[in-house]
Protein backbone atom coordinates (compact mmCIF):
# COMPACT_ATOMS: atom_id res chain seq x y z
CA UNK A 1 0.00 0.00 0.00
CA UNK A 2 2.82 2.66 0.81
CA UNK A 3 4.76 1.57 -2.36
CA UNK A 4 1.48 2.09 -4.69
CA UNK A 5 1.26 5.41 -2.69
CA UNK A 6 5.00 6.28 -2.93
CA UNK A 7 4.53 4.97 -7.16
CA UNK A 8 1.30 7.57 -7.25
CA UNK A 9 3.58 10.71 -5.66
CA UNK A 10 6.16 10.15 -8.43
CA UNK A 11 4.80 10.10 -11.07
CA UNK A 12 2.37 12.62 -9.79
CA UNK A 13 5.26 14.71 -9.51
CA UNK A 14 6.88 13.78 -13.13
CA UNK A 15 4.07 15.12 -14.77
CA UNK A 16 3.67 18.70 -13.12
CA UNK A 17 7.70 18.72 -13.31
CA UNK A 18 7.20 18.24 -17.30
CA UNK A 19 4.57 20.95 -17.32
CA UNK A 20 6.25 23.59 -15.60
CA UNK A 21 9.55 23.23 -18.45
CA UNK A 22 7.38 22.87 -21.58
CA UNK A 23 8.06 25.29 -24.50
CA UNK A 24 5.63 27.63 -25.62
CA UNK A 25 5.32 28.49 -29.13
CA UNK A 26 3.31 31.41 -29.77
CA UNK A 27 2.52 31.78 -33.50
CA UNK A 28 2.63 34.75 -35.58
CA UNK A 29 0.21 36.01 -37.66
CA UNK A 30 0.59 34.89 -41.78
CA UNK A 31 0.44 37.72 -44.15
CA UNK A 32 -1.56 36.76 -47.02
CA UNK A 33 -0.91 38.73 -50.27
CA UNK A 34 -4.48 40.10 -51.57
CA UNK A 35 -5.18 38.40 -54.54
CA UNK A 36 -6.02 40.42 -58.05
CA UNK A 37 -9.23 40.49 -59.34
CA UNK A 38 -9.99 37.64 -61.27
CA UNK A 39 -12.42 36.82 -63.63
CA UNK A 40 -14.39 33.64 -63.30
CA UNK A 41 -14.80 33.47 -66.65
CA UNK A 42 -11.36 34.09 -68.08
CA UNK A 43 -9.01 34.33 -65.18
CA UNK A 44 -7.89 37.44 -66.28
CA UNK A 45 -6.54 39.91 -63.88
CA UNK A 46 -7.29 43.68 -63.97
CA UNK A 47 -4.28 44.92 -65.31
CA UNK A 48 -4.19 42.51 -67.81
CA UNK A 49 -7.96 43.62 -68.45
CA UNK A 50 -7.49 46.86 -69.14
CA UNK A 51 -4.58 46.40 -71.89
CA UNK A 52 -6.47 43.91 -73.25
CA UNK A 53 -7.69 46.19 -75.49
CA UNK A 54 -6.22 48.97 -77.11
CA UNK A 55 -8.50 51.34 -77.06
CA UNK A 56 -11.49 51.59 -75.12
CA UNK A 57 -14.11 53.41 -76.79
CA UNK A 58 -16.28 55.86 -74.06
CA UNK A 59 -19.75 55.38 -75.01
CA UNK A 60 -20.81 58.50 -73.58
CA UNK A 61 -24.58 57.95 -74.21
CA UNK A 62 -24.93 55.21 -71.53
CA UNK A 63 -23.43 57.30 -69.26
CA UNK A 64 -25.19 56.97 -65.96
CA UNK A 65 -24.49 59.52 -63.00
CA UNK A 66 -25.32 63.36 -61.87
CA UNK A 67 -22.17 64.00 -61.67
CA UNK A 68 -19.45 64.46 -64.88
CA UNK A 69 -15.61 62.94 -64.76
CA UNK A 70 -14.29 66.34 -66.03
CA UNK A 71 -11.30 63.96 -68.46
CA UNK A 72 -13.76 60.83 -69.13
CA UNK A 73 -16.61 63.40 -70.56
CA UNK A 74 -14.26 64.77 -73.27
CA UNK A 75 -12.95 61.69 -74.22
CA UNK A 76 -14.12 59.76 -77.43
CA UNK A 77 -11.65 57.29 -76.46
CA UNK A 78 -8.85 56.18 -73.70
CA UNK A 79 -6.00 53.80 -73.21
CA UNK A 80 -4.13 52.03 -70.65
CA UNK A 81 -0.58 51.45 -71.35
CA UNK A 82 2.38 50.43 -69.03
CA UNK A 83 1.17 52.63 -66.22
CA UNK A 84 0.24 55.44 -68.67
CA UNK A 85 -3.33 56.77 -69.34
CA UNK A 86 -3.99 57.88 -72.78
CA UNK A 87 -7.25 59.42 -74.56
CA UNK A 88 -8.31 60.73 -78.03
CA UNK A 89 -10.01 64.09 -76.44
CA UNK A 90 -9.68 65.91 -80.24
CA UNK A 91 -11.03 64.61 -83.89
CA UNK A 92 -8.81 66.73 -85.19
CA UNK A 93 -5.53 64.13 -85.60
CA UNK A 94 -7.82 61.16 -84.46
CA UNK A 95 -5.81 58.29 -85.55
CA UNK A 96 -2.51 60.00 -86.02
CA UNK A 97 -1.89 61.36 -82.59
CA UNK A 98 -0.12 58.89 -80.62
CA UNK A 99 -0.02 56.53 -82.89
CA UNK A 100 -3.58 56.41 -82.24
CA UNK A 101 -3.87 56.06 -78.57
CA UNK A 102 -4.11 59.86 -78.33
CA UNK A 103 -2.31 62.25 -75.97
CA UNK A 104 -0.75 61.22 -72.55
CA UNK A 105 -2.78 62.54 -70.21
CA UNK A 106 -1.86 61.22 -66.99
CA UNK A 107 -1.38 57.96 -65.50
CA UNK A 108 -3.34 54.69 -63.97
CA UNK A 109 -3.03 52.49 -61.26
CA UNK A 110 -5.38 49.20 -60.77
CA UNK A 111 -5.46 47.36 -58.13
CA UNK A 112 -7.48 43.86 -56.94
CA UNK A 113 -11.11 45.64 -58.70
CA UNK A 114 -10.25 49.26 -58.71
CA UNK A 115 -8.31 51.53 -60.72
CA UNK A 116 -6.77 54.66 -59.15
CA UNK A 117 -6.81 57.45 -62.58
CA UNK A 118 -4.52 60.50 -62.12
CA UNK A 119 -4.95 62.75 -64.70
CA UNK A 120 -2.74 65.56 -64.95
CA UNK A 121 -4.92 68.40 -64.87
CA UNK A 122 -8.38 67.14 -63.22
CA UNK A 123 -6.23 64.96 -60.11
CA UNK A 124 -6.88 61.29 -58.88
CA UNK A 125 -10.32 59.23 -59.25
CA UNK A 126 -10.73 55.99 -57.75
CA UNK A 127 -12.89 53.59 -59.96
CA UNK A 128 -14.64 50.13 -59.31
CA UNK A 129 -14.22 48.29 -62.53
CA UNK A 130 -17.16 45.51 -63.60
CA UNK A 131 -16.72 43.22 -66.44
CA UNK A 132 -19.89 43.44 -68.58
CA UNK A 133 -18.76 41.31 -71.66
CA UNK A 134 -15.50 40.05 -73.29
CA UNK A 135 -14.97 43.51 -74.60
CA UNK A 136 -17.09 45.81 -72.31
CA UNK A 137 -16.25 46.88 -68.85
CA UNK A 138 -17.88 49.99 -66.45
CA UNK A 139 -15.73 52.60 -64.34
CA UNK A 140 -17.79 53.34 -61.40
CA UNK A 141 -16.54 56.35 -59.47
CA UNK A 142 -16.77 55.49 -55.91
CA UNK A 143 -17.12 58.79 -54.68
CA UNK A 144 -19.90 59.99 -57.02
CA UNK A 145 -21.83 56.70 -58.13
CA UNK A 146 -21.07 57.87 -61.52
CA UNK A 147 -20.72 54.91 -64.38
CA UNK A 148 -18.87 55.41 -67.79
CA UNK A 149 -19.01 52.54 -69.68
CA UNK A 150 -16.22 51.89 -72.33
CA UNK A 151 -16.05 49.10 -75.27
CA UNK A 152 -12.55 47.29 -76.02
CA UNK A 153 -11.38 47.71 -79.78
CA UNK A 154 -7.50 47.09 -81.35
CA UNK A 155 -6.09 49.80 -83.30
CA UNK A 156 -6.03 48.23 -86.41
CA UNK A 157 -9.65 47.28 -86.18
CA UNK A 158 -10.91 50.60 -84.90
CA UNK A 159 -13.07 52.85 -87.23
CA UNK A 160 -12.02 56.33 -86.35
CA UNK A 161 -13.67 57.37 -89.44
CA UNK A 162 -17.12 56.65 -87.59
CA UNK A 163 -15.72 58.29 -84.42
CA UNK A 164 -15.46 61.01 -85.91
CA UNK A 165 -18.56 61.48 -88.65
CA UNK A 166 -20.76 60.93 -85.61
CA UNK A 167 -19.07 63.60 -83.69
CA UNK A 168 -18.40 65.68 -86.75
CA UNK A 169 -19.85 68.85 -84.39
CA UNK A 170 -17.25 68.34 -82.46
CA UNK A 171 -14.88 68.44 -85.09
CA UNK A 172 -16.14 72.02 -85.93
CA UNK A 173 -15.45 73.72 -82.61
CA UNK A 174 -11.81 72.28 -82.26
CA UNK A 175 -10.54 75.06 -84.73
CA UNK A 176 -10.85 78.82 -83.19
CA UNK A 177 -12.31 80.40 -86.68
CA UNK A 178 -12.94 78.57 -90.03
CA UNK A 179 -11.48 80.75 -92.56
CA UNK A 180 -13.23 80.60 -96.32
CA UNK A 181 -10.63 79.69 -99.04
CA UNK A 182 -12.27 78.81 -102.18
CA UNK A 183 -15.64 79.56 -103.77
CA UNK A 184 -16.56 77.75 -107.59
CA UNK A 185 -16.98 79.73 -110.05
CA UNK A 186 -20.24 78.03 -110.73
CA UNK A 187 -22.89 78.81 -108.84
CA UNK A 188 -25.56 81.87 -108.64
CA UNK A 189 -24.71 84.84 -106.59
CA UNK A 190 -25.98 85.01 -102.91
CA UNK A 191 -25.66 86.36 -99.56
CA UNK A 192 -23.54 83.77 -98.56
CA UNK A 193 -20.57 84.74 -101.48
CA UNK A 194 -19.68 87.63 -98.92
CA UNK A 195 -19.32 85.68 -95.56
CA UNK A 196 -15.55 84.89 -94.87
CA UNK A 197 -15.37 83.64 -91.31
CA UNK A 198 -17.34 80.87 -89.39
CA UNK A 199 -16.74 80.33 -85.76
CA UNK A 200 -18.43 77.06 -84.16
CA UNK A 201 -19.65 77.53 -80.00
CA UNK A 202 -20.43 74.57 -78.40
CA UNK A 203 -24.30 73.33 -77.96
CA UNK A 204 -25.77 74.20 -74.94
CA UNK A 205 -24.42 77.62 -75.25
CA UNK A 206 -27.51 79.51 -76.94
CA UNK A 207 -26.69 81.25 -80.04
CA UNK A 208 -23.41 79.16 -81.57
CA UNK A 209 -21.87 80.10 -84.17
CA UNK A 210 -20.64 83.41 -85.63
CA UNK A 211 -19.90 84.62 -89.00
CA UNK A 212 -17.40 87.98 -90.58
CA UNK A 213 -17.25 89.13 -93.79
CA UNK A 214 -13.74 90.41 -92.85
CA UNK A 215 -11.52 90.32 -95.44
CA UNK A 216 -9.74 87.16 -95.89
CA UNK A 217 -5.86 86.93 -94.35
CA UNK A 218 -6.39 88.96 -90.98
CA UNK A 219 -5.26 88.13 -87.51
CA UNK A 220 -8.11 86.21 -85.69
CA UNK A 221 -7.90 88.96 -83.12
CA UNK A 222 -9.08 91.40 -85.43
CA UNK A 223 -11.85 89.75 -87.19
CA UNK A 224 -15.10 91.43 -86.25
CA UNK A 225 -18.28 89.28 -86.29
CA UNK A 226 -21.30 90.63 -87.61
CA UNK A 227 -23.85 88.17 -86.70
CA UNK A 228 -24.70 85.30 -83.91
CA UNK A 229 -26.97 82.75 -84.64
CA UNK A 230 -27.83 78.78 -83.89
CA UNK A 231 -26.28 75.83 -86.25
CA UNK A 232 -27.69 72.52 -86.20
CA UNK A 233 -26.21 69.63 -87.91
CA UNK A 234 -28.20 66.17 -89.20
CA UNK A 235 -27.44 63.34 -90.98
CA UNK A 236 -28.23 62.15 -94.77
CA UNK A 237 -29.86 58.85 -95.01
CA UNK A 238 -27.33 56.31 -95.96
CA UNK A 239 -24.59 58.53 -96.32
CA UNK A 240 -22.36 58.24 -93.46
CA UNK A 241 -19.73 60.56 -94.51
CA UNK A 242 -21.52 63.52 -95.45
CA UNK A 243 -23.63 65.65 -92.95
CA UNK A 244 -25.74 68.78 -93.80
CA UNK A 245 -25.74 71.84 -91.92
CA UNK A 246 -27.82 74.75 -91.14
CA UNK A 247 -27.01 77.96 -90.45
CA UNK A 248 -29.98 80.19 -88.62
CA UNK A 249 -29.53 84.11 -89.24
CA UNK A 250 -33.02 84.79 -87.86
CA UNK A 251 -35.14 87.09 -89.89
CA UNK A 252 -32.71 86.87 -92.86
CA UNK A 253 -33.32 83.12 -93.10
CA UNK A 254 -31.54 79.97 -92.61
CA UNK A 255 -28.60 79.15 -94.96
CA UNK A 256 -28.51 75.37 -95.76
CA UNK A 257 -25.24 73.62 -96.73
CA UNK A 258 -24.15 69.87 -97.28
CA UNK A 259 -21.15 69.41 -95.04
CA UNK A 260 -18.05 67.25 -96.35
CA UNK A 261 -14.37 67.09 -94.72
CA UNK A 262 -11.59 67.74 -96.86
CA UNK A 263 -8.81 66.55 -94.21
CA UNK A 264 -8.37 67.23 -90.89
CA UNK A 265 -8.35 71.11 -91.53
CA UNK A 266 -10.35 71.53 -94.54
CA UNK A 267 -14.06 71.20 -94.80
CA UNK A 268 -16.39 71.79 -98.21
CA UNK A 269 -19.74 73.66 -98.07
CA UNK A 270 -22.06 72.82 -101.20
CA UNK A 271 -25.14 75.35 -101.31
CA UNK A 272 -27.59 73.70 -102.99
CA UNK A 273 -30.01 76.97 -103.57
CA UNK A 274 -27.31 78.33 -105.82
CA UNK A 275 -25.18 75.29 -106.37
CA UNK A 276 -22.25 77.28 -105.20
CA UNK A 277 -19.26 75.24 -103.48
CA UNK A 278 -17.06 77.13 -100.35
CA UNK A 279 -14.12 75.80 -98.56
CA UNK A 280 -12.80 76.51 -95.35
CA UNK A 281 -9.86 76.27 -93.63
CA UNK A 282 -9.22 75.68 -89.57
CA UNK A 283 -7.50 78.39 -88.04
CA UNK A 284 -6.07 78.03 -84.48
CA UNK A 285 -6.72 74.36 -83.63
CA UNK A 286 -7.68 74.04 -80.00
CA UNK A 287 -6.24 70.99 -78.25
CA UNK A 288 -8.70 69.52 -75.34
CA UNK A 289 -6.60 68.29 -73.07
CA UNK A 290 -7.03 70.76 -69.94
CA UNK A 291 -9.87 70.87 -67.41
CA UNK A 292 -13.25 71.88 -69.23
CA UNK A 293 -14.26 74.92 -68.53
CA UNK A 294 -17.35 77.24 -69.34
CA UNK A 295 -15.51 77.93 -73.02
CA UNK A 296 -14.54 74.05 -73.19
CA UNK A 297 -15.95 71.30 -75.65
CA UNK A 298 -17.58 68.59 -73.72
CA UNK A 299 -19.48 65.66 -74.85
CA UNK A 300 -23.27 65.37 -74.08
CA UNK A 301 -25.28 62.56 -74.32
CA UNK A 302 -27.21 62.38 -77.58
CA UNK A 303 -30.68 62.73 -75.98
CA UNK A 304 -29.20 65.78 -74.38
CA UNK A 305 -27.62 66.74 -77.49
CA UNK A 306 -30.97 66.05 -79.44
CA UNK A 307 -33.21 68.53 -77.15
CA UNK A 308 -30.74 71.30 -78.01
CA UNK A 309 -31.27 71.14 -81.77
CA UNK A 310 -35.11 70.38 -82.13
Amino acid sequence: MKTLKLLSIIFLGSIILTSCVAEVVVEEDVYIEPQPFVNSNTGISLNALLNSYEIWYVDIERTNGNVEIPFLQKAFTISFKNGIFYANNNLVGMGSNGNGFGLDVGEYDPFRIEVDITHDIDGTYTFRVNQLSNNEIELRDIVSGTSYYLIGHQRNNFDYDAVFYDNIHYFLQEYEVWEKIYTSEMGVLNEFDNENYLKFAYFGAGDNFESSRDQVGISLDDIIYDYVGHYEIKDILNIFDKKTLTLDYGYLDNEFFELSVINDSTIELFHPSSETVYRFAGRGNIVFKKSISQNDRKRIKKADFMKLTK
